[in-house]
Parts: C-alpha cells; structure tokens; sequence
C-alpha cells in the first residue's frame, strides 16, 4: 500500500512543493485547504477520514505575515494558526487509526533579536512582541494534545528560500534594480533554509522514530544581512548596490503593505538538535542556496 501523508494549508509555495515531492516518491497525497477542489477546513467528518490511516501530517496553515500589522490582520495572523491547529489535534482524538507522526509548524521568528549569539532549542531565548506571542500561541495550540498513537514536532522554521518563490523574489527584484545594498545597518542575522532542506527534514523526522518536540530548521550557517545582498549580487552580476536605511524601509514597507521587521529583526538560529542527531544539510552555505535558484 502506498504511504498516505496528508498537508494541511499546503497551496502555498512551501506546500506545493512538499506536494511534488511527496508524489515522486509515491506518496498519497491528500490536502486540507480552503480552496474548494481539497477537504474543506469546516468539514471535520471529512479531516478525520483523511487523517485515519494517514503516515504523515504537516500543518502549514497560517495567513502570510508578509502585510501590515494592523487589528485584522493580526487576528487573521494569530487564528490562522491556533484554529488550523485545534482543528486537526481535535480531529486527530477522534480517529480509530490516527496519524503515526504530526509535523506543525512554527516559527524561528519566536526568539529576541540577537546579533550577539546564536539561538539553539535548549539555549534560545524566547523574545517578545506580536510576532512571539503568535509563535508562543501556535506552539501551546500545538503542544495541549496528548497523542499517545501520535509523534508530534514542532519546526521552528527559519526564512525559507526556493527558486519558485518565497522570499528571494523580492529581494532578486531589489538587485535587479540596482538596489540591492544592505538593509538597515546591515549588522542583522539572516537565518534561512532552502526548502529541499526542509523536505528532507520532514523525511529524516518520519524515519527517526525515537525524535518529538522542537527542531529549529535554519542551515547551520546564517549570514549578516550585508554578506547576504553581496552574495546575491555576485551570483546575478550586478556590482552596485545602494543600500537601504531604516527610514527608508518603513516607506517602502508602507507603501507594498508589508513591515520592516521582516528585514531588520536580526535572526540568529542554529539547527542544533538536528545536526546532534545526524541530519546533513545539502544547502549548508547560502552561496550554494543562491547558486541553485539563481
């Protein structure tokens, strides 16, 4: 029989993905979405007959945080993740065969602003602000399950690259323009994974049966954000890049919708527990992330 893992949220760029991928190994593919062609996420009847039998779940559900911090969107933030989440733990006690391994997501964004040392998951701390509290709620959503039939891991996803979108799009565009210089001082960590990365992540989780609780997944190599924009000039050959004040960043934030602390909040997170237990990253350096998708 053909292993069934089922993606719930998964028509964004990381799911699409995970959904190719996942097909070329044989994989039955079942999605929960709000688009009407999948399971829809109201149909609870529905999720618990997908869920029974499943190998694999992962959770990607969550409104983008790529917009502006204001009321409604912030509540969108926060119970994209939460009610996604409570959705599928509620569906999951009620299954006869449930799910051998919950994969959710979480988010790296949960520790301070560090430009002083790296965040592990036994020594990281956990920052504060709006961005914290909805990464601490996602988690406490996640974690209030006892599962006993069910493995479950949190990924403490870093800023995931690919060459069919996420965040490189925007910054490419910048380059292109003869605008890529440093953002802010330039001195902020940027923590990244190339999402082939994280797909094997997942992999290495379903095979490790003796792993649960929470893995940062970030290569183990993170970049000032000054080395990243020369590195993405190098590789698109472009020699000048102007670079970007804070001020400038809130105009520009501003103006396309979005908020500066997608560029100028410092995330310095290291993938501890997965190397400790063995996982190689293939994109272990961002010149051979940028390599790829460049």
């Amino acid at each position: 029989m053909k292993k069934k893992v089922v993606l719930a949220g998964g028509t964004g760029f990381i799911g699409t993905y995970f959904a190719e991928e996942f097909r070329k190994l044989d994989y039955e593919v079942k999605m929960i979405s709000r688009q009407s062609v999948h399971t829809q996420w109201e149909d609870k009847a529905a999720i618990i007959d997908l869920l029974n039998g499943a190998d694999l779940l992962i959770n990607l559900a969550g409104k983008s945080v790529n917009c502006r911090y204001h009321e409604k969107n912030k509540e969108e933030i926060m119970h994209s993740r939460t009610e996604t989440t409570e959705k599928l733990g509620e569906a999951i006690l009620e299954c006869s065969n449930p799910p051998k391994l919950w994969i959710n997501s979480s988010t790296a964004t949960i520790y301070r602003h560090a430009e002083d040392r790296p965040m592990t998951e036994d020594q990281g701390e956990i920052g504060a602000g709006f961005s914290v509290d909805v990464a601490k709620a996602w988690e406490r959503s996640f974690f209030q399950y006892k599962l006993p039939e069910t493995r479950q891991v949190a990924l403490r996803i870093a800023i995931v690259l690919g060459e069919h979108g996420g965040v490189m799009t925007p910054f490419k565009n910048l380059v292109r323009f003869g605008l890529g210089g440093h953002q802010g001082t330039g001195e902020q960590m940027f923590s990244w994974i190339h999402v082939e990365d994280l797909f094997e992540i997942t992999r290495f989780l379903e095979r490790n049966e003796q792993l649960s609780g929470v893995f940062n997944c970030s290569a183990p190599n993170p970049v000032k954000n000054r080395e990243l924009m020369k590195q993405l000039r190098r590789v698109m050959n472009r020699n000048v890049g102007l670079p970007a004040a804070k001020w400038m960043l809130e105009i520009g934030a501003w103006l396309i919708r979005t908020e500066t602390e997608l560029i100028v909040k410092s995330r310095w997170v290291i993938p501890e527990r997965l190397e400790r237990e063995g996982y190689t990253f293939k994109y272990d350096t961002l010149e051979k992330a940028l390599r790829q998708m460049v």
